[in-house]
């Protein structure tokens, strides 16, 4: 990587919201074509760190860089997946309806089309395997199609940088599985940079290459073999924690010393980590 330069590059990233310290000396660096999970437990500071990154909560130190410029100046270079959208069956909007409204929806008035815009929206629904469902209402898709859907509309404008929250989340088995898998070849055809946020990061390991580990705001990063080791997760837990490998997933389960805060413990016990 030393012949690139990072598309994100955080550097001893720390946040406050309501007086309290939400986030503490966070670093790491994205390059393109590389995906990073950022593992974390609800109140780890996951959602905090994704909304600095879009350039929605100002720091109160450190630095966040998005093509070598701070991320409020470059937002047009990211592509964000929320973590959930409900869609009302009813709603008279098709899957290409959704995507265009990725290159025209902050416009007002009536959407202007035209041969580059129909090919970008075809790219994107190409880019996602959604031609076949691309005329149907989107709240009438299943849950797979519709985070297919909500992707190739942050797609449709070419970022270098895709986000995406929890996408994982209330998805069967193989739907998850190939999710996984459209996530990989974005990233080898388009050299895109993917980060993704998750409870569980065993799916996400056959195309991860970069790993953020969120507890209490403070992180771990690197390779998965740089951060997911015993010493490394004890100390960022402020308790002794083993790492097992079982079935080809990978397990972070406190260890039970004598007078130990259980409660506390209980964060990571059987974490799919």
């Amino acid at each position: 990587m030393t012949n690139q330069s990072p598309i994100l590059a955080v550097a001893d990233l720390s946040v406050d919201l309501g007086g309290r310290s939400i986030l503490r000396d966070v670093s790491f660096d994205l390059y393109p074509g590389q995906l990073c999970a950022l593992i974390g437990e609800n109140g780890a500071g996951k959602t905090t760190l994704l909304r600095t990154l879009l350039g929605l909560i100002t720091q109160r130190a450190g630095t966040v860089l998005i093509g070598a410029a701070p991320a409020r100046e470059h937002r047009e270079m990211v592509g964000y997946v929320p973590q959930k959208i409900n869609f009302d069956p009813d709603l008279p909007l098709r899957t290409r309806d959704l995507v265009r409204l990725g290159l025209d929806g902050q416009r007002l008035g009536l959407p202007f089309f035209n041969g580059r815009t129909r090919h970008a929206v075809d790219q994107a629904l190409q880019a996602v395997g959604a031609e076949e469902f691309a005329d149907q209402r989107v709240g009438e898709l299943s849950g797979g199609q519709q985070q297919r859907a909500v992707i190739a509309h942050a797609l449709v404008r070419k970022p270098r940088l895709l986000i995406l929250d929890e996408p994982l989340a209330n998805l069967d088995f193989g739907s998850a599985n190939a999710l996984v898998d459209l996530l990989g070849r974005l990233i080898v055809q388009q050299q895109m940079t993917v980060l993704v946020t998750a409870h569980d990061m065993n799916p996400l390991i056959p195309v991860m290459d970069r790993l953020v580990y969120l507890v209490d705001g403070r992180a771990a990063t690197g390779t998965v073999a740089e951060v997911v080791q015993a010493e490394v997760l004890s100390k960022l837990y402020g308790y002794p924690v083993s790492v097992l490998h079982h079935g080809g997933r990978i397990l972070v389960l406190p260890d039970a010393p004598e007078n130990a805060d259980v409660a506390n413990m209980n964060r990571c016990a059987g974490h799919g980590v």
